[in-house]
C-alpha cells in the first residue's frame, strides 16, 4: 500500500492504486496512478520491466481497469504482455464500468488471478476514493 500512497494527491479523481511486479521473488518494478490522462499504476510499473524477464507476477491494490477512458485498459495491456503469468488483486473495483470485467479479461488470456490478499487493509484505505455507482 505504500506505493499507492505515492499517487496522492495528484491522481484525483482516480483512486490511488499501487502496483508491484515480481520476478522470482524479487521486486523488479513499482508503479502508482498518475494524474488523469497519464499512466495508471500497472502501466507505470510495466514500463520499468526489462524485456528479458518472464513468468512475472503483478501485485495490485485494485482490479486493473477493463475500459478505455482517458487511458487504455490496464487489463488489456497486462493480458497482451506474454511475460505476465499471475496477477494478485487486493480488491475488486466497484466501478460499474469494471467490477470484475478486468479480472475476466486476464483470466480469458490464461493469466492466473488471485483475489483478496490484504483485502481489509486495502479496502479501508481505498474506500473513500472508489466510485460506488
Amino acid at each position: 500500500m505504500a506505493v499507492s500512497k505515492r499517487a496522492l494527491p495528484n491522481c484525483a479523481p482516480n483512486p490511488p492504486v499501487g502496483c508491484v511486479i515480481v520476478a522470482e521473488d524479487d521486486i523488479i518494478a513499482q508503479g502508482f496512478t498518475h494524474p488523469p490522462g497519464e499512466p495508471h499504476a500497472e502501466i507505470h510499473a510495466l514500463s520499468q520491466v526489462p524485456d528479458n524477464l518472464n513468468n512475472l507476477t503483478i501485485y495490485v491494490t485494485l482490479e486493473p481497469c477493463s475500459f478505455f477512458g482517458k487511458t487504455p485498459s490496464c487489463a488489456e495491456a497486462i493480458s497482451a504482455d506474454s511475460r505476465i503469468s499471475k496477477v494478485v488483486v487486493a480488491i475488486i473495483d466497484p466501478d460499474p464500468r469494471n467490477n470484475g470485467m478486468g479480472i475476466n479479461i486476464l483470466r480469458a488470456k490464461g493469466i492466473e488471478v488471485i483475489i483478496g490478499p490484504i483485502h481489509e487493509k486495502v479496502s479501508a484505505f481505498l474506500r473513500p476514493f472508489l466510485q460506488k455507482n
